[in-house]
C-alpha cells in the first residue's frame, strides 16, 4: 500500500482536487440538493484518500528531515570525538615526554660527568647476522663512533658504529660484533660482554671469560667495567638469567637479559662525553 501511495499519490491528490471542483461547479449550476448529496457521497471516500495521502506525505517529509538532522548531528559528534581522542593522545605523549625528562634529570644528577644528546629511533633492523638501530642524530650533533647509547634510565642500548651528518647507526648490545668489558656488580669481577649469533635471536647477550671460581646466580646485575677507557663505567647492561659451561667443557659463560627494551625502544640518549678514562 505504501508503495502504491508513493507511486500514485500525486495522481490521487489531483483527482480529488478535480472532483471537489466539479462538486462546487455542479452545486452552482443545478442547485439540486439530491445531486449534490450524491456527489458528496461519492467524493467523501476520495477526500479521505486525499487526506491519508497528505498525512503520509507529511510523515515521509518529517522522517526525511529528522533523518538528515540525525546524520548531521552524528557527523558533528564524531568530529568532536575525534578531536577529544587527538587531545587525549597529545596529553599522553606530553606526559610520557615529561616522565622521560624526569628520568633523565635523575640520571644527570646521578652521573653529572656524562653529557647526553637526545635522539629518536627512526629505523630498526634485526637479522640473523646483526642487530642495529638508526637514530636521527649525527656528526652535526657531536655524535661520533664508539659513543654509548642509553635509555632514559641509564641502561645501555648499544654503541654508535657509523655516523652521518644527521643520522647514526647503533649496534645494539645483542649484535655479535659488540664486545666490551663487563663487571658483575655483586662480586666486582670483570669479564667480557659480547654478542652471540644464537643468543641474539633470543634477545640475550653473553658474559664470557668468567674468572675461575666466580660465583654467579640468576638476577645478578652486570654493568660496563670502563676498562680500556673506550666506554664509560657503571652503565647497566642487564642481569644474569643462566650460567652455562662452554662447549669445550672448561670455561663458563652467562646469559644476560638486557635491561633496556632493545626491541621496542623509541627514544635514546647518546653519551657524547663521559669525562675521561674509566
Amino acid at each position: 500500500m505504501k508503495q502504491f501511495f508513493r507511486n500514485n499519490g500525486g495522481l490521487i491528490v489531483l483527482i480529488a482536487v478535480l472532483l471537489t471542483a466539479l462538486l462546487a461547479l455542479g452545486g452552482y449550476i443545478w442547485g439540486d440538493n439530491l445531486l449534490t448529496g450524491a456527489l458528496e457521497g461519492l467524493a467523501a471516500p476520495l477526500r479521505n484518500v486525499s487526506t491519508a495521502v497528505a498525512t503520509w506525505a507529511q510523515g515521509q517529509y518529517d522522517r526525511t528531515f529528522q533523518y538528515e538532522s540525525l546524520l548531521a548531528e552524528n557527523k558533528t559528534l564524531r568530529h568532536r570525538v575525534a578531536e577529544l581522542e587527538k587531545a587525549a593522545r597529545e596529553g599522553e605523549d606530553a606526559a610520557r615526554e615529561n616522565q622521560r625528562l624526569e628520568n633523565l634529570l635523575g640520571l644527570a644528577e646521578e652521573r653529572p660527568e656524562l653529557t647526553y644528546r637526545d635522539a629518536s629511533v627512526t629505523r630498526r633492523s634485526t637479522s640473523n647476522w646483526a642487530s642495529n638501530l638508526t637514530i636521527d642524530r649525527g656528526s652535526n650533533s657531536n655524535v661520533a663512533v664508539d659513543q654509548c647509547v642509553i635509555d632514559e634510565y641509564g641502561n645501555l642500548v648499544g654503541v654508535v658504529t657509523e655516523v652521518g651528518p644527521n643520522w647514526a647507526l647503533v649496534s645494539t648490545i645483542l649484535d655479535p660484533n659488540i664486545e666490551m668489558g663487563g663487571r658483575v656488580v655483586s662480586s666486582d669481577e670483570n669479564a667480557i660482554v659480547e654478542g652471540d649469533f644464537t643468543l641474539m635471536l633470543e634477545g640475550l647477550t653473553k658474559l664470557s671469560f668468567l674468572p675461575d671460581g666466580a660465583q654467579l646466580i640468576s638476577g645478578e646485575q652486570v654493568t660496563t667495567s670502563g676498562l680500556g677507557g673506550v666506554y664509560p663505567p657503571g652503565l647497566l647492561i642487564g642481569s644474569v638469567v643462566a650460567v652455562l659451561t662452554q662447549e669445550d667443557g672448561i670455561g663458563r659463560y652467562a646469559k644476560i637479559q638486557p635491561a633496556a627494551d632493545i626491541a621496542g625502544i623509541q627514544y635514546v640518549y647518546v653519551i657524547t662525553d663521559y669525562g675521561g678514562e674509566g
